[in-house]
């Protein structure tokens, strides 16, 4: 006879909130991303994005600037930080790399968060509009944030930057490419302070229990990463290579220390926790916290969710430590 106890239900995984959340968003009737254009996709994104985030904190520096790119391309950054730049006084910085699959999201659907993590951490936070695809495929979003990092590192003194004192973090598919920006960092000798991962990819298959059990009906479908793929790659070459599936570098001794943050109920959520302890196993620093019982994307839903300002708090309290003078 099958299990009908309620623990054989995905859904009895998710907290009382979460759950009535789910349901809300299910009534709203929205498209599926998968089923409307990239173009489409992004402005159904940018609606929703904002409408249980954090309300954006009002900051003494807030601004837009631009950095070049290896093609010559020039790449908006936000900037946010708890105080005004100060050339004399120069603030540790986190590059951070929003999620959305690489096709959809921007530096705008992330402004509140990235507010919040500058506001709580005393960090500046500079937020890359990379490209997207399918417009710029693989391995273009890799290539921007490489080259927005590098460029950090070695100008941004002039933006009140202290180059000694960076980091480099995301949520989803910024999550991946963060983690491959320490990788390629720890290989180009660019020393960082901490790599801080919301729920990563790590470009696994759907093989994984976590995979199977909540590729259906919550908030991340299994098409929709699907679809985010299948615009973003060019062929399966690039489906192995590390700086899409960060899991796959040959190495990932000497990288930074990371910070990982995984949902409960995420389809990602066994990749963030098996690529924690692969870097455990390589000598790296992790310090790695799951979220029972909420979705991906949770950290943008801290009007709902306790756990998204917990976890951002908790995000802020890791870069304060990377920042702390050693003893």
């Amino acid at each position: 006879m099958a299990d009908l106890t309620p623990a054989a239900h995905p859904e009895a995984d998710l907290t009382p909130r979460m759950r009535e959340l789910l349901q809300r968003i299910a009534r709203a009737g929205q498209l599926p991303f998968w089923t409307q254009t990239p173009s489409q996709a992004r402005a159904s994104y940018a609606r929703m994005s904002q409408v249980l985030d954090f309300a954006p904190a009002d900051l003494p520096l807030a601004d837009t600037l631009d950095c070049p790119s290896r093609d010559g391309a020039r790449l908006a950054l936000r900037r946010y930080a708890a105080r005004a730049a100060d050339w004399q006084a120069p603030q540790p910085a986190l590059l951070y790399l929003h999620g959305g699959g690489f096709v959809i999201g921007s530096a705008a659907t992330h402004d509140a968060l990235c507010r919040e993590l500058a506001l709580r951490s005393g960090w500046m936070v500079l937020s890359l509009d990379y490209r997207l695809a399918p417009e710029h495929r693989f391995p273009t979003a890799f290539n921007d944030s490489w080259d927005a990092l590098q460029w950090l590192a070695a100008h941004g003194d002039m933006l009140g930057v202290d180059p000694h004192c960076l980091a480099v973090g995301g949520d989803s598919a910024g999550g991946t490419l963060a983690a491959a920006c320490a990788l390629a960092a720890r290989d180009a000798q660019l020393p960082l302070a901490l790599q801080l991962l919301f729920y990563p990819g790590m470009g696994s298959a759907h093989e994984t229990p976590s995979q199977q059990r909540y590729g259906h009906g919550f908030l991340l479908e299994r098409e929709q990463i699907d679809w985010f793929f299948d615009l973003y790659l060019r062929d399966q070459a690039d489906a192995d290579d590390w700086r899409f599936a960060p899991q796959r570098a040959a190495d990932h001794r000497g990288v930074v220390a990371a910070w990982i943050s995984v949902a409960g109920c995420d389809p990602l959520r066994d990749e963030g926790l098996s690529y924690a302890a692969q870097l455990r196993r390589a000598g790296v620093a992790v310090e790695a916290t799951e979220w029972a019982g909420v979705t991906h994307d949770f950290i943008k839903m801290s009007r709902a969710l306790p756990e998204a300002e917990q976890a951002v708090e908790a995000a802020a309290k890791a870069l304060r430590a990377a920042s702390a003078p050693r003893e």
